[in-house]
């Protein structure tokens, strides 16, 4: 392992009450950060201890009352300011994730423009949270309904977004009048606490934003804390259940957004260029680290040679290296998950599918010891191979072949995951069936990554959520707030006498 000296920032710590909080100091863990274009440790990062947890919950739990009580007016200056500060400033957030996550700055860029539009939805939060009355329900009673923030709620968020999806939850947790503490992943931590501190120079609070560092322990603690009240979580299905599982058994509010086998169904009558266009972004953007990444390329066929020929000429025209240099295609975030997703590439092959490009064999355009892969294509897959089956994460496409629409959609319907999935066609009615017919929670029509925009809301269905409440626009606001119906009378200053039968409209 080598230490780049020249690069090395200052340890990543918490941050805790609008300031660095270092952690219990006599107990410390920390985490090497590596830049993934060199192999090179750029930085470290504390870990919680259990009491850390106790420390940014319980200065998150204080701050809850004050912010509870300010006004949507000040609620909303500060999310204005935020974005704002954001809008002006995003090129730096871009180049952090970039030298962390691997991700080449556009497309860094890119996530943190998405992340802004949930910041700029949750600046209608006045409109948003604001409830209903009825005058005169019965005679002399007014019947309201109003909605209020939760308290304390936990966020643990991703690697391969350390920007966009903890912004799919703070701006509505906060502007509804809720406390924040975000755990980011270890693997990428420093963008956390570069929002934190916009978030502070904004004029939040203390303790309204607080970042807790770590791994499963600090996890684990946020899951059982008893002051913590909501958790919102993405990542791996396995984890996502564990987390509401977990969670839940705490009698705690839980949306957790699980994986992702997303495919792409091309039929006959596509414009193939636009098609291949399309696998070739979807597939091989960030590296294929994204749960929206398309996977699993379903062709109908007779297209299917055609189709393979043109995606296989597009990748192998991919340069791939240092996400600083104008490259296509970053690294893998780490040299475990490089590994990880190169095995599949064997295993693959020893299933029988045919493997069309091997992105073992690419030359990128940096570090001698960066974690690269690049990009891969499968042809010839079948639903019981391992690389149809698992959530790869990585630059590995798999194309699948089916005879009728029929088939393509039973394959798509009987995958255990529904994030994701698109169809590229031209018939009209086709693509109106497809939306119809389709077990997945975000459908793109000739649209390869259909992340809805900020004020829909983004969530799968089956192995891809536990919950019921999706990120973001209406389900976001629900999740952070709950109702309570107000029942009053002031007209009538007669008591009424003693009636113990049940109250009737009258």
């Amino acid at each position: 392992m080598t230490v780049d000296t020249d690069s090395r920032r200052d340890d990543v710590t918490h941050w805790v009450a609008n300031r660095p909080f270092p952690g219990a100091a006599h107990d410390a863990r920390w985490a090497d950060v590596f830049d993934p274009a060199t192999g090179a440790v750029r930085t470290r990062v504390a870990l919680a201890r259990p009491e850390d947890v106790d420390t940014a919950v319980g200065t998150a739990a204080k701050a809850f009352p004050l912010w509870r009580d300010t006004s949507l007016a000040k609620r909303v200056q500060v999310l204005f300011r935020f974005r704002e500060l954001l809008n002006e400033r995003k090129g730096e957030l871009a180049e952090i994730i970039t030298a962390e996550h691997g991700k080449v700055l556009d497309d860094a860029l890119g996530e943190v423009s998405r992340g802004q539009e949930v910041v700029e939805f949750a600046c209608g939060i006045p409109h948003l949270i604001k409830g209903d009355m009825s005058e005169n329900a019965s005679t002399g009673v007014d019947v309201s309904s109003i909605r209020q923030p939760l308290g304390p709620v936990a966020i643990v968020s991703p690697f391969n977004f350390p920007a966009m999806v903890p912004m799919w939850f703070f701006p509505i947790a906060i502007a509804a009048g809720n406390t924040v503490v975000l755990k980011p992943s270890e693997k990428d931590p420093s963008a956390a606490n570069w929002m934190a501190r916009l978030w502070q120079e904004a004029g939040l609070p203390d303790g309204v934003f607080n970042v807790l560092h770590g791994d499963k322990e600090a996890v684990d603690g946020l899951l059982s804390h008893p002051q913590v009240k909501a958790v919102s979580f993405v990542g791996s299905t396995p984890i996502a259940r564990y987390v509401y599982e977990t969670a839940s058994r705490y009698g705690k509010r839980v949306q957790a957004l699980g994986g992702a086998k997303n495919h792409m169904v091309v039929l006959p009558d596509a414009d193939l260029d636009l098609a291949a266009d399309a696998a070739v972004n979807a597939g091989f953007g960030s590296a294929g680290e994204r749960c929206m990444a398309i996977s699993a390329l379903v062709a109908v066929e007779p297209v299917a040679d055609e189709l393979v020929a043109k995606i296989a000429e597009r990748a192998a025209g991919l340069r791939t290296g240092d996400g600083r240099r104008g490259c296509d295609m970053g690294p893998l975030v780490t040299r475990a998950h490089r590994d990880r997703v190169a095995s599949y590439i064997d295993s693959g092959q020893q299933d029988g599918a045919t493997l069309v490009l091997d992105g073992r064999t690419v030359q990128a355009d940096g570090g001698a010891d960066g974690f690269w892969l690049g990009p891969t294509i499968f042809d010839h897959v079948r639903p019981g191979m391992g690389v149809y089956t698992d959530e790869i994460f990585g630059p590995v496409l798999s194309v699948l072949r089916a005879s009728t629409y029929d088939e393509a959609i039973e394959l798509v319907n009987a995958n255990p995951y529904g994030n994701g999935t698109a169809i590229f066609t031209n018939d009209g009615g086709a693509a109106r069936r497809f939306q119809n017919e389709v077990e997945v929670g975000m459908i793109g029509i000739n649209v390869p990554i259909p992340v809805p925009v900020g004020y829909y809301s983004f969530g799968g269905w089956k192995n891809s959520l536990f919950g019921d409440s999706h990120a973001y626009g209406a389900d976001g606001v629900r999740f952070y707030t709950r109702g309570k119906v107000v029942t009053s009378r002031w007209l009538d200053p007669s008591h009424g006498g003693i009636n113990l039968g049940f109250p009737q409209n009258t």
